[in-house]
């Protein structure tokens, strides 16, 4: 602790240091006087004593605005390691430690933009590779450009159109560009229309079922991005469900006691998969985390829609979580309903 630190005012402290100073002075002019000094040496006296009280008073009050102008230029400099040492409890010491705030949330910015960098050129590394091969054996007489070869190109350019759509996506979200047009819309359509969806798109035979609680359920929300939604959890559970499994798209509404304005309802997707570790049960919503990669970046998973989904139920001021059942997985969005 350094001297004064237990005040929280700023304008006190000042007021203090300079009072100090003042009686400081004063009493060696006092003292020398009455020592028989000569008026320069007690001069001298009672201007030394006079620094010497506002740096003892005074240390710690200055400080931390000096290191907070030495960690921006770090922080300039790329480096997001640097804090301010903050014990003061005036305003001084709040904006250091708001700064130190801010630099762990830049920090982690940072980070998060590194890991994308790094995640973004690996998922491109892929199927431009395999382009790259498959346009090289063609040009080169190795391959002929049969129906096989040329479906082959297609799929690897389809997964490069829905990484960069879904990299928009989420630049739109983080951005707040893309506003939301909530209004009242019938749940059993988007249902039905995300169930056919899944049927239509899965590589396995898979039972899609929805179910309506009541069958008149209304929602409230933007319908086309609450689409997005379900659609891509319906995709990734039918990508990792068994042959003949079961997906099952469910929405009701809860019966929460305190909720106003018309409560909430809960939509759920549940798959008949191997389910999710535990420990990854919050993680599935990071960008590019896979809890199996070998076999999502084969059947040409992004890493990506779980990640979309939850800003956008953000974005409808609702929540998502995921849960493991006796078999296979669920996950859960609850909205309000307005």
């Amino acid at each position: 602790m350094r001297p004064l630190d237990a005040i929280r005012s700023l304008k006190l402290k000042l007021g203090i240091v300079i009072v100090a100073t003042v009686v400081g002075t004063v009493g060696v002019l006092v003292v020398g006087r009455r020592a028989g000094l000569a008026l320069e040496w007690r001069l001298v006296a009672a201007v030394a004593m006079g620094v010497l009280v506002a740096q003892l008073l005074a240390r710690g009050m200055t400080s931390p605005l000096r290191e907070m102008a030495a960690a921006s230029r770090a922080m300039a400099r790329g480096d997001y390691g640097r804090r301010v040492h903050a014990t003061s409890r005036d305003e001084v010491g709040e904006l250091a430690r708001s700064f130190n705030t801010m630099a762990a949330e830049l920090a982690t910015v940072d980070r998060q933009r590194r890991d994308l960098v790094a995640n973004v050129s690996h998922e491109l590394r892929t199927p431009i590779g395999a382009l790259q091969v498959l346009l090289e054996n063609l040009i080169d007489g190795v391959a002929e450009p049969d129906e096989q070869t040329l479906r082959t190109a297609h799929a690897q350019t389809e997964r490069l159109g829905r990484l960069v759509e879904q990299l928009l996506d989420l630049s739109r979200l983080d951005s707040g560009a893309v506003p939301l047009r909530p209004s009242a819309f019938a749940a059993a359509p988007l249902l039905e229309q995300v169930a056919e969806e899944g049927r239509l798109h899965a590589a396995q035979p898979v039972d899609v079922r929805w179910e309506a609680e009541p069958a008149d359920l209304r929602l409230t929300g933007d319908s086309d991005r609450l689409h997005q939604v379900l659609a891509n959890l319906v995709d990734n559970a039918v990508r990792h469900s068994p042959s003949g499994g079961r997906v099952t798209i469910r929405a009701r509404r809860l019966a929460h006691a305190g909720h106003s304005h018309g409560g909430h309802a809960e939509l759920s997707v549940s798959d008949q998969g191997p389910g999710i570790p535990a420990a990854d049960l919050e993680r599935v919503f990071e960008r590019f985390f896979r809890t199996d990669r070998s076999r999502t970046a084969a059947d040409g998973g992004t890493g990506l829609g779980l990640a979309i989904a939850r800003s956008i139920v953000d974005a409808h001021g609702g929540s998502i979580r995921a849960t493991n059942e006796p078999i296979g997985s669920r996950f859960v969005v609850e909205l309000p309903i307005r």
